[in-house]
């Protein structure tokens, strides 16, 4: 089966992954490099973690994301995930860190619960005094997201798959399987599938009142010399606590100490809106995190980079069937770790024909 794929982010190219080692003839059409600097893939890592509070269907998918990776790790011949653990931090009562850990518990997932001064000795970059407790899930943390998509891509590659970077979508025909590039030129298929993330409502506007577009930042910073050796063993932070989303990715492989916060995010219209950094902007953001962090004015911003999610109302990963196409979206922030994992359920709903596999914790609709 002739398949092309719309869109190279982590899903589009896990999706040809998949269908390359079904056998399928894969042509992957991507509108800027790959990594492209608007996906999510051009970030340098990713969080992976089984915290999510209430949303008890994304931790019960996280085993199968984990064997999902380690299965394009084999394929690749390398790994590119840092199991440096996960940590929770919750400074009131019924925060989101706190929210996390319930779910925790809900699921039966072991973690260690640290008392605050514990946490502040193994963690010396924490304040002890502004955080109740903290928990350590021992598994999860960093995926490098733009290792991953040059050696798919390389992978791919070497397999056969016509890959056709800076090459732009401009209208798909759905039930012919066929798209129109900008340069005039049109591509045909038996079988479509779009994962073009923030742009799919471009391609498909019918389709645009299920997707909200939001814009965020994260700050690179250099953390006081002082505690270098501290961070370069620390977890990932899924949550600092309070109010503000607040994550970390530890200093880990070569990337930096990198800040992020949920509170921050935007609606904008589309993935180029306001994708300059502000002034002042990577400063704000790593205010968010004391308390919990100690000495947070010493930390050095040392780049600022911007970045889009596609969110749906449901937060669950996007999936519809139109014609002889199927259009895959992400759905809250999070899609990044379950890519490998979408790419496999995709590819084999695309060739039996059956969306039951999506149905389970994808939404699919048929029409």
């Amino acid at each position: 089966m002739r398949v092309a794929i719309v869109g190279a982010g982590i899903d589009g190219l896990s999706t040809a992954w998949s269908l390359t080692k079904l056998g399928h003839d894969v042509t992957l059409i991507e509108q800027g490099p790959i990594p492209h600097a608007l996906t999510a893939s051009a970030d340098r890592h990713r969080m992976i973690h089984r915290a999510y509070g209430d949303a008890d269907g994304y931790a019960q998918a996280i085993d199968e994301a984990f064997d999902s990776w380690d299965m394009l790790w084999d394929d690749l011949g390398v790994s590119h995930y840092a199991n440096c653990g996960v940590l929770g931090i919750s400074q009131f009562a019924g925060d989101g860190a706190e929210q996390f850990r319930m779910g925790l518990d809900r699921l039966g997932i072991d973690y260690e619960r640290l008392d605050s001064r514990e946490a502040a000795r193994r963690y010396p970059f924490l304040d002890a005094s502004t955080f109740r407790y903290a928990y350590l899930d021992h598994e999860g943390g960093a995926l490098f997201s733009q290792r991953i998509a040059h050696d798919l891509k390389a992978w791919l590659r070497m397999r056969g798959v016509d890959i056709r970077m800076h090459t732009k979508a401009v209208a798909i025909d759905p039930h012919a399987a066929s798209v129109h590039i900008a340069d005039g030129s049109m591509v045909r298929a038996d079988r479509f599938v779009v994962t073009a993330g923030a742009g799919t409502p471009q391609l498909f506007p019918e389709l645009a009142g299920n997707f909200a577009i939001y814009r965020n930042a994260v700050a690179y910073l250099a953390p006081p010399e002082d505690l270098e050796s501290a961070w370069s063993k620390a977890p990932a932070i899924v949550d600092i606590g309070g109010s503000s989303n607040g994550y970390v990715l530890p200093p880990i492989d070569g990337i930096g100490l990198k800040f992020g916060a949920g509170t921050l995010k935007r609606a904008v219209p589309d993935a180029q809106t306001d994708r300059h950094v502000m002034p002042g902007e990577g400063e704000r953001l790593r205010q968010l995190f004391a308390p919990p962090l100690s000495r947070i004015d010493e930390y050095i911003v040392s780049e600022v980079t911007t970045c889009v999610s596609t969110f749906t109302a449901d937060q669950r990963i996007f999936s519809k069937r139109i014609g002889k196409t199927l259009v895959v979206s992400a759905c809250s922030g999070h899609g990044y770790k379950f890519g490998a994992a979408v790419g496999q359920r995709v590819a084999h709903a695309l060739e039996s024909g059956d969306d039951t596999a999506l149905k389970l914790w994808l939404r699919a609709e048929t029409v």
